[in-house]
């Protein structure tokens, strides 16, 4: 090199580019990893001690206490809420709405979730925002009694704009050999009971994006529907995770033949999967209690009933199909359990449509 060479360039060594100019932090991942320790430690359970930093994480199944089990996997992610996370700076509750989209996935198989790993994907790594996000998947993790065993968080520059992110989960649970779910007696005049949800859950945010862009509130705009909270913090509550709840009700009663996790596609579509050729589903609508945030979205972007149907949840998170001998039973465990229980309808013979309804939902603003 001449006397007279140009110094390195902002970004380069004498050697060359860095990863650092290129886009990607190692160091900010090094402090994430040291950050969210503590939180993963906090969600250890029989079978899994959680700690982090290796190539894979470990789970014992005989030291969880099963004998002869069936695993069962599902994965899930959180949609367009991220948005309103984004927008909102309130980025920890949609890391329990992811753990309760994978879980509550699980335990309508009649599984016990066990473990969870999470991926985190920005453009460029935000130590405190990504923390935020760990600390809500850790305590959804810990509401389901599964152990936070490992994830990945990946940099990826140019295909994020600034400050988005998409999050991604991964649950892994157990049942023991024969007590999978649906069962296969589900028969004409089993009951259906319904759970409350916690309100719009992680399902249909693009429309309520696009009802509020056409109302013009802003997220820090008091919600209409909950005066006491701002319109993107309401918004942003986070799905319910019914696992506990029903694993008790499971293991009290011998009541319950199928759950079915209502999410995309609403009632009309979620119910249908669990229920076996030549039976169908009557619900009397007017028996929902609908939430306030439900009703607001109707009437702020005029949509009708059948589409509020399809597109959410109205009110009811979980379905229970229930022998009807053993109605009161099933009913008294998940409301010690403290859940909200709604009898629905019942079980009938094939219909031309698999989920039949009757009444009318309480739209009234």
């Amino acid at each position: 090199m001449s006397q007279d060479a140009s110094p390195p360039k902002a970004g380069q060594t004498s050697n060359g580019l860095t990863y650092a100019a290129a886009g990607v932090d190692i160091d900010a991942g090094n402090a994430l990893v040291k950050k969210i320790a503590p939180l993963v430690k906090a969600t250890a359970r029989p079978g899994a001690d959680s700690d982090i930093g290796g190539f894979g994480g470990l789970f014992d199944l005989k030291g969880a206490g099963f004998k002869d089990p069936i695993l069962v996997a599902a994965n899930d992610g959180v949609g367009t809420k991220l948005k309103i996370a984004i927008e909102t700076g309130e980025h920890r509750t949609v890391g329990i709405d992811l753990v309760a989209m994978c879980v509550n996935d699980l335990v309508v198989q009649g599984a016990e979730p066990l473990f969870f790993l999470d991926y985190f994907a920005t453009g460029a790594l935000d130590v405190e925002t990504a923390a935020d996000v760990v600390a809500g998947i850790a305590d959804g993790c810990r509401q389901a009694g599964a152990a936070l065993i490992g994830g990945e968080t990946a940099e990826m520059p140019g295909m994020y704009a600034a400050g988005d992110y998409d999050l991604a989960g991964f649950a892994v649970g157990a049942a023991e050999r024969g007590g999978l779910l649906p069962r296969a007696d589900i028969a004409e005049g089993d009951v259906l009971l319904g759970l409350a949800s916690s309100g719009v859950h992680s399902n249909g945010y693009s429309m309520v994006r696009k009802i509020v862009e056409l109302t013009g509130l802003e997220w820090s705009s008091p919600a209409p529907f909950d005066g006491g909270r701002s319109l993107g913090t309401a918004l942003m509550e986070p799905t319910r995770i019914y696992v506990n709840p029903l694993l008790h009700a499971l293991k009290q009663t011998q009541g319950i033949k199928a759950l079915a996790h209502i999410t995309g596609g609403g009632l009309p579509e979620n119910l249908p999967r669990v229920l076996p050729d030549g039976v169908s589903a009557a619900i009397d609508l007017s028996e929902i209690d609908v939430p306030s945030v439900f009703k607001w979205l109707a009437a702020a972007g005029g949509v009708a009933e059948n589409e509020m149907l399809r597109t959410f949840n109205c009110g009811i998170g979980m379905v229970v199909v229930v022998d009807p001998t053993l109605e009161s039973a099933v009913t008294r465990a998940l409301a010690d359990a403290g859940e909200t229980v709604m009898r629905l309808g019942q079980i009938e013979g094939h219909k031309d449509v698999p989920v039949s309804f009757s009444g009318a939902l309480d739209l009234r603003p």
